[in-house]
């Protein structure tokens, strides 16, 4: 039956009517060409894209390196040992500090002044992840907007993701790709003054700790853990009505530094005041990290530190080695539930539940 409407009528000839499709569009763009599929690299295609300094395929490594999947494990595992003896020649600097305390303004500025010197710079960061969606929200590089640009920088955030252990043994097996890739420098940032800061430490040459002053935080920050780790502080966001403070906080940090004994490296760590805002004082802060560098070098303590950086590294490698294995193993992966339940329901003791589990774990073999 055909439908005639008023407004087909000639008295109407100011109206058109869209008539209805006999039939509907697609709704995929027809221009669209699907997207590349990204090219598989070999071990060979890696090392000489490292090497070479392709910062895309630098990137792919890390991620690489970064992933659970057995297989990648792996093939990065062969990347790293060929890129190893290219590796070393860097200045490892670790970065930590309270959040708010301006690190990243203070990597970004400091960062900018390396690569003003034709330096290369590498930014890694660890950041927290979510105990409950495992998610991080990795904004190291928006937050860096000069530096991320800059084709002499390399920034690249990691989640932890409720994987400490791993994500720091990952974090130094990065450091060894940016070298063989050629970065003269590279910055470790961690967030928060906790456990990851002891991880870091372990993989760097100098350990900056980031303060703030007026906040209350002056002896909160004066811990012996943190305080004994750090080669150097620095009181950021001196500037304004706040030089004051920083100054006073600087004198506080000062003589809460006599207390302990001396590192080592025989390096008597140094409290600077900045303002990474501002650009004030920064080129201190670096002439500090260079006279460190040039100070163990000098006493040998450099080259020391590094060789013990590479023995405790082994040892951690085992441990996350004989853990993964332990908790992949099929009996154990048969047993765990129902030893659980019997913890749960009181039936037996977390000592003797460890014990039956390792029982399982050696009849394995």
């Amino acid at each position: 039956m055909n439908y005639t409407h008023p407004e087909d009528n000639e008295e109407y000839q100011g109206l058109k009517i869209q008539r209805a499709m006999d039939k509907a569009p697609t709704i995929r763009n027809p221009y669209f060409k699907g997207l590349k599929k990204r090219p598989e690299y070999s071990i060979d295609d890696y090392v000489k894209g490292i090497l070479d300094g392709n910062m895309a395929i630098l990137a792919q490594a890390v991620t690489l390196v970064e992933s659970s999947v057995e297989e990648h494990y792996h093939k990065a595992q062969q990347v790293i040992e060929r890129c190893l003896p290219y590796s070393g020649k860097s200045l490892r600097l670790g970065i930590t500090g309270v959040p708010g305390a301006g690190k990243s303004t203070f990597i970004e500025n400091l960062g900018m002044d390396i690569v003003g010197q034709g330096k290369k710079l590498a930014v890694l960061a660890i950041d927290p992840s979510s105990e409950k969606s495992k998610g991080s929200i990795l904004g190291d590089k928006t937050r860096m907007e000069q530096l991320s640009v800059h084709k002499n920088a390399f920034i690249r955030p990691s989640p932890s993701a409720g994987s400490l252990g791993g994500v720091a043994r990952k974090t130094r097996e990065t450091i060894i790709l940016c070298e063989a890739a050629g970065f003269d420098v590279v910055f470790v940032e961690t967030v928060g003054v906790g456990q990851s800061e002891t991880a870091v430490h372990s993989m760097v040459d100098f350990f900056l700790l980031i303060q703030l002053a007026g906040t209350g935080d002056e002896l909160q920050g004066i811990k012996r853990g943190i305080m004994e780790m750090a080669d150097g502080i620095v009181i950021n966001k001196a500037d304004g009505t706040n030089i004051q403070k920083a100054n006073l906080a600087k004198t506080h940090f000062q003589n809460a530094l006599h207390l302990f004994p001396m590192p080592e490296s025989g390096w008597a760590p140094q409290v600077l005041t900045c303002s990474a805002f501002h650009h004030l004082n920064l080129d201190k802060v670096w002439q500090m990290i260079i006279d460190y560098a040039a100070f163990t070098k000098n006493n040998g303590y450099f080259a020391e530190k590094r060789l013990s950086q590479s023995k405790y590294w082994m040892y951690e490698t085992i441990e996350q080695q004989l853990k993964h294995n332990f908790y992949n193993n099929p009996l154990i992966e048969q047993q765990l539930q129902q030893i659980e339940t019997d913890l749960m329901h009181n039936r037996i003791t977390p000592f003797i539940a460890a014990n039956n589990l390792f029982d399982i774990y050696k009849k394995s073999f």
